[in-house]
C-alpha cells in the first residue's frame, strides 16, 4: 500500500520463543513481588523467620526498586512480543531496578549472610540479570534489524 508505515521486515521465528518465555520468566518475578508484598503465608512458608524479617524491613526505595525491576521486566517482555521498539529502554529501566535493589541486599546491608548458603546466594540473582542484560540486548538487535517498531 502506497504511503504506509508498517515494517515490512519479517518477523522472526525466534523473536516469538524468546518473547513468550520472557514473559513467563519475568511473571514469575511479578508474582514473587506480590506473594511476598502480600505477605502470602503459604507462599512464604519456605522462608525462615529471620529471612521473613529481612524482607518485611525492606525500605521504600527498595520495594519501589524490586517493583520496578519485576514490572518493568514484564513491560518489556510484552512490548517485546508486540514488536515495539520500546521494549530496548524498558528493559533498562528493569536493570536499573534489579542493580538498586541488589545493591541494598549484597551492598548496604547484610542480605547475603541473611540468605545463606555463602557465595551460592549470589548466583540467582546474577542469573536474574544476565537474564535482563540478554533480553536487553536481544530487543535492541531486533530494533536495530528493523523488527521492532
Amino acid at each position: 500500500m502506497a504511503g504506509s508505515t508498517t515494517s515490512s521486515t519479517k518477523t522472526p521465528w525466534h523473536l516469538w520463543v524468546v518473547g513468550i518465555i520472557s514473559v513467563l520468566w519475568n511473571s514469575v518475578g511479578v508474582m514473587d513481588f506480590v506473594m511476598t508484598e502480600m505477605r502470602n503465608a503459604a507462599y512464604l512458608s519456605k522462608v525462615t523467620p529471620r529471612q521473613l524479617e529481612y524482607f518485611y524491613g525492606f525500605p521504600s526505595w527498595v520495594i519501589a526498586a524490586w517493583g520496578l525491576a519485576v514490572f518493568s521486566g514484564l513491560l518489556g517482555s510484552l512490548f517485546l512480543l508486540f514488536r515495539k521498539r520500546l521494549a530496548g529502554s524498558v528493559f533498562v529501566v528493569s536493570l536499573a531496578g534489579m542493580v538498586l535493589t541488589d545493591v541494598y541486599n549484597f551492598v548496604l546491608t547484610n542480605g547475603l549472610e541473611i540468605m545463606g548458603e555463602g557465595k551460592a546466594a549470589l548466583i540467582f540473582p546474577a542469573i536474574i540479570f544476565v537474564i535482563g542484560m540478554l533480553l536487553w540486548l536481544y530487543s535492541r538487535a531486533m530494533g536495530a534489524r528493523g523488527v521492532l517498531r
